[in-house]
């Protein structure tokens, strides 16, 4: 009996010193699953973070687009013309993008004209942004008192060429395309416009811009030139 018992003893000691053992790993194992868990999720909210930081930059950007619309669309004393619409695609990974360009311009008839151009998913936001894009691009036309123009110039836009000339009083706009669209906002009651260079609308209304731009009153360059405008004009003997 008592050699059974002794033997029970010897096999009984093994499976505790082995249990003993096994608990540090599996403390050991436990503790390196945590490890690695923390690990994980740091670098998975490391990867988020530049993302939701690319979210909120777009979400800002949207709400001051809105903003900057909204406050555009309360100065009512602006007229707004569609020049062109075209739709254009853009090839992306996925195959094609559809959109459409607006080329507006703005004026309020008296001496201030912009043009815009943008481009969206649908017609009537491509507009919108062109308007926005043409009234934070606005110029000031020096008219005469036949509201024409102070002197003849050419405006130069890219391929585009527009020839500008005063006329006298009664003559009217004769001009045709977006040169005249861009003349008439302007408040050009009389004058003469022709395009000498390229067909497309962007580019000659931008011209005509270009050439407004570089317009000069005679009191603008008598006091450029420190002259009375009496000298300037040859008037004194």
């Amino acid at each position: 009996m008592a050699a059974m018992v002794a033997h029970a003893a010897v096999l009984a000691a093994p499976a505790v010193s082995s249990s003993s053992r096994s608990t540090p790993s599996s403390a050991i194992r436990c503790n390196l699953r945590c490890f690695t868990t923390a690990v994980r999720g740091q670098a998975l909210q490391q990867q988020r973070s530049p993302a939701r930081a690319q979210r909120a930059a777009v979400l800002a950007r949207a709400t001051f687009a809105a903003d900057e619309e909204e406050q555009y669309e309360k100065e009512d004393n602006f007229q707004e013309r569609v020049v062109q619409i075209r739709r254009v695609t853009k090839v992306v990974k996925g195959g094609k993008q559809l959109s459409f360009r607006a080329v507006v311009v703005v004026g309020d008839e008296n001496g201030t004209v912009g043009v815009g151009c943008d481009s969206a998913g649908e017609v009537v936001q491509a507009v919108r942004k062109a308007v926005v894009d043409a009234k934070r691009n606005l110029v000031s036309v020096p008219l005469n008192k036949n509201n024409s123009f102070p002197h003849k110039v050419d405006g130069i836009f890219g391929a585009a060429k527009v020839m500008l000339r005063p006329a006298a009083e009664g003559t009217g706009v004769i001009a045709g395309g977006a040169v005249r669209v861009v003349l008439e906002l302007a408040g050009v009651k009389n004058g003469f416009g022709k395009q000498l260079g390229t067909a497309n609308p962007l580019n000659n209304a931008r011209a005509t811009l270009e050439g407004i731009k570089s317009m000069r009153t005679f009191q603008q360059v008598s006091d450029l030139r420190g002259i009375p405008v009496a000298d300037l004009m040859g008037l004194q003997a």
